[in-house]
C-alpha cells in the first residue's frame, strides 16, 4: 500500500486506536503496553495498533 518507508512510518509507527471510541492516539509502544496511556476522548486504556490495509 505505502510506497515509501517514511510514509509508512508516519502512518503506522506509534499510532494506536481506542477500542471503545475509535479515536487515534500517537504514543510510544512501551507506554501503551504498560497501560500508562489513556484515550483522550473517553479516558479508556484499551488501545490496539492501527491496521495496515
Amino acid at each position: 500500500m505505502v510506497k515509501y518507508a517514511e510514509a509508512e512510518a508516519r502512518l503506522f509507527k506509534n499510532v494506536f486506536v481506542c477500542k471503545r471510541c475509535k479515536v487515534k492516539v500517537r504514543a510510544p509502544n512501551m507506554k501503551v503496553l504498560a497501560g500508562k496511556i489513556k484515550c483522550k476522548r473517553c479516558n479508556g486504556s484499551s488501545l490496539r495498533p492501527v491496521r495496515k490495509k
